[in-house]
């Protein structure tokens, strides 16, 4: 059974619009960001745990919650499994002292900073890149965390068990399926690997249209 996240090639969820450019479609969805922004400041996670939480919510809850209640919800979740509020605390929205992590609320001024900064996952050591651009690979079937039953992973369903060509090595990465639960980074080699869209979606695509994903060297073999 697929996971109810795990959306992408599905048919009957209706087309993209992209003419739906808007930043933020409601006030709301900016406070939403910036407590996410606020709340990952303190240091209890990284972005493959946070991914992971979203991922880990019910499926109802999921299939319901629209973009950013799907972010507020696994937010509350990790403050709560991370001991910084209390379920009471999340409850009444009001803390019953001071926390310990005070010191390290993100300040107005240092937004853009941050912002700016970002999270870069790029690493120097890792085993030896096993690929080369050129090479043609197959990624691993099923598509499933091979670390953590039920963890985290990168590799959509949709792609499971496809071939496809590399077409750029981007150096080595922190392995998400690893990061997001708590086993350390284990950086991988990570390639850029093109696809054609008819071996992904069948004869309703374009042949000449092909679809590129990041992929780490422990989601594909030879092919």
């Amino acid at each position: 059974m697929s996971r109810v996240h795990d959306m992408g090639g599905r048919y009957g969820d209706g087309a993209v619009d992209p003419s739906d450019s808007a930043t933020f479609a409601q006030d709301w969805h900016a406070r939403a960001m910036a407590l996410t922004l606020a709340a990952g400041a303190l240091g209890q996670w990284n972005i493959d745990v946070s991914r992971h939480a979203r991922e880990a919510l019910s499926p109802k809850d999921y299939s319901r919650f629209t973009y950013y209640e799907k972010w507020l919800a696994a937010m509350a979740d990790m403050l709560v499994h991370q001991g910084v509020v209390t379920p009471e605390e999340l409850s009444t929205g009001h803390a019953t002292g001071v926390s310990d992590l005070a010191s390290r609320a993100l300040k107005a001024d240092a937004v853009a900073g941050v912002l700016a900064k970002g999270s870069p996952y790029q690493r120097t050591d890792a085993e030896p890149a096993a690929f080369r651009p050129g090479d043609t690979v197959r990624t691993r079937r099923p598509a499933r965390n091979v670390m953590v039953t039920g963890g985290h992973t990168r590799l959509p369903s949709y792609a499971a068990g496809m071939p496809g060509q590399v077409v750029l090595r981007h150096g080595a990465h922190v392995l998400p399926d690893a990061n997001a639960h708590g086993q350390g980074e284990s950086p991988e080699p990570l390639y850029a690997v093109a696809f054609s869209a008819r071996d992904l979606w069948g004869d309703e695509a374009s042949v000449q249209d092909e679809v590129i994903l990041d992929l780490w060297q422990s989601y594909l073999e030879p092919a």
